[in-house]
């Protein structure tokens, strides 16, 4: 069934099955590679896209559920929350593997948009049910202080 979808600012079409998970047609029908699958029952949050700028998990979001909202996914990522939270990624070295990355940074992204100052409880809520294996979660933490202090300035 084809569907009409906007992602990163363009309007897609897709012709899929309505139960497809927004993540496979971001990969596999739109080639945007960056949002990752990991469990694929929406708890690990490797998949984490915005849609209308919320943090959604993109692997349990059937295609058809959309309707004409608005997709943004690790490489559409813009805006001054988006340049403080990659510039204090990397600056705090946060990556290990990296496999989790791009769902943390989105899920970092809208916190910055919702809580300019977001304390440790309030990153800690924001940021549960992103999971890293490296465990990281120290460093992901400090980089989203850097960040929201980089958006005062």
């Amino acid at each position: 069934m084809p569907y009409s979808i906007t992602v990163n600012g363009a309007v897609r079409e897709v012709d899929v099955d309505p139960d497809t998970p927004l993540l496979w047609v971001i990969r596999d029908n739109l080639g945007l590679t960056g949002t990752k699958f990991g469990c694929g029952v929406a708890q690990c949050g490797a998949c984490t896209v915005h849609v209308d700028g919320q943090p959604r998990r993109s692997c349990a979001l059937p295609v058809s559920r959309l309707g004409n909202r608005q997709v943004t996914t690790i490489e559409g990522a813009d805006g001054p929350e988006a340049k403080a939270v990659q510039a204090a990624w990397a600056a705090r070295d946060v990556p290990q593997c990296g496999y989790c990355q791009s769902g943390q940074v989105m899920s970092a992204i809208a916190l910055l948009r919702e809580v300019k100052k977001p304390d440790d409880k309030a990153i800690d809520l924001a940021m549960n049910g992103n999971i890293c294996r490296c465990a990281t979660y120290v460093r992901i933490r400090a980089a989203i202080h850097d960040a929201a202090k980089a958006l005062e300035a």
